[in-house]
């Protein structure tokens, strides 16, 4: 790459997006960001890191009030604004702080719209079919829910509705990627190959 380039990766659930996101940042040597956020975020802010990786989809109406009013401007937000609507924005703000030291990858979180007028950003999506899914959760994830399927559907609605609720986009919609990849159609590996590849051609 000849230049900084932004890569964010949103996915479904056990689509193999952060294993692809991760194998990337390493052939491309740039850092690589997912939880990392969170403890970063709790430190600037002070809350518990918890409160980050908990964090529920609640509706405010004030919310894009205060978004429109500045990011990350935390004299502006006021007393009466949900935590969670905080706690997104300090989240926001790290992302940008990230993004602007340089060429990097950053997973979910919102990146993509957090990131939408920086000019060297790409985004991707990552999903898979279903059945796919249930077994990387089993045997990648070990996760032991009585049902995988609807454990699986219920991870992918709440990233939607979250998605939704923060950004004025609809999560999954392709009008907002560069590029969505099937990761079952060539396997991870395959997968991690075919984004390096169109990443240079578009920053070449």
């Amino acid at each position: 790459m000849k230049s900084d380039t932004i890569i964010t990766i949103s996915r479904q659930f056990a689509s193999g997006g952060r294993s692809i996101g991760k194998k990337l940042a390493e052939i491309l040597g740039i850092p690589y960001y997912d939880k990392e956020l969170i403890t970063m975020a709790a430190r600037e802010s002070g809350y518990n890191e918890e409160f980050f990786e908990n964090a529920e989809e609640k509706s405010n109406s004030k919310f894009m009030y205060y978004l429109s009013s500045g990011l990350g401007n935390v004299s502006s937000w006021g007393t009466d604004m949900a935590l969670d609507d905080k706690l997104f924005l300090i989240q926001a703000d790290v992302i940008r702080k990230v993004a602007a030291k340089g060429s990097c990858i950053i997973i979910g979180r919102c990146a993509d719209y957090v990131l939408a007028n920086h000019p060297d950003c790409i985004n991707i999506f990552i999903y898979s079919d279903i059945n796919h899914r249930i077994e990387r959760a089993k045997n990648d994830y070990h996760l032991k829910a009585p049902n995988l399927k609807e454990a699986i559907l219920k991870s992918d609605k709440k990233r939607a509705t979250y998605y939704n609720y923060y950004s004025d986009m609809k999560w999954g919609q392709k009008e907002n990627y560069h590029l969505m990849l099937n990761s079952d159609s060539i396997g991870i590996d395959h997968s991690v190959e075919l984004l390096k590849d169109y990443i240079e051609m578009i920053k070449d």
